[in-house]
């Protein structure tokens, strides 16, 4: 139940839709940030709300559906490579969030966010520093966008099998790095990240000397 502190506090304070927002994929190399927005029934307690790191890849999963099934509105946000690439992985972080709030089928009153200021919104809110293992809200967010991203991964595996995206999710491990170095960067990759920037680099240094 400590997990509800921040959300009982504020409906205290009289705040009806209280919204918490979290994001994933600060760190793959390729494809976008995912955020979701949601705004938990206070009358519905979910137990075994967690970081969505914290928890078991069938764990996520089962409580990503017990989420959207008693949430009172849920909505996801998504940022793509490009994007990403042009304006620096915080702000398409912070868009991501935005998104996520803006498609919300229901107007929060009051915003609990995953460290994020989110100003833009013109809504009161409070950024908590690891949020996602402090309020329920933030965590139940961190669940289901986690799972929203990783099923995408898991397409973007369909579409460039050599990649292994349905294990590693797009994060640098050692096999994502061989690969990337070994078959290039796919048009997914983020270009402004290093690892990719340096297989650019290297694929135009070849080119030129061919």
């Amino acid at each position: 139940m400590k997990m509800y502190d921040f959300e009982k506090k504020l409906e205290r304070l009289g705040y009806k839709y209280i919204v918490g927002v979290d994001e994933v994929g600060r760190g793959p190399l390729a494809a976008g940030v995912l955020a979701a927005a949601v705004i938990l029934n206070p009358k519905v307690i979910i137990e075994g709300l967690n970081d969505s790191k914290q928890l078991t890849e069938k764990r996520r999963k089962l409580l990503s559906e017990e989420i959207k099934q008693k949430s009172l509105a849920y909505a996801f946000g998504y940022v793509d490579e490009n994007l990403i690439d042009e304006i620096n992985i915080y702000q398409a972080s912070k868009l991501a969030m935005l998104r996520a709030i803006s498609y919300l089928k229901i107007t929060p009153d009051y915003i609990l966010s995953d460290a994020m200021p989110l100003k833009e919104q013109n809504l009161p809110f409070e950024a908590i520093i690891k949020g996602d293992t402090l309020s329920a809200s933030i965590a139940a967010a961190s669940i289901i966008a986690k799972v929203k991203r990783d099923e995408i991964m898991d397409k973007f595996s369909v579409i460039y099998p050599d990649y292994g995206f349905s294990k590693h999710k797009g994060y640098p491990t050692r096999f994502h790095l061989d690969m990337l170095k070994k078959l290039g960067p796919t048009k997914i990759h983020r270009k402004t990240y290093k690892p990719v920037k340096d297989c650019l680099v290297t694929q135009i240094t070849l080119e030129n000397l061919i």
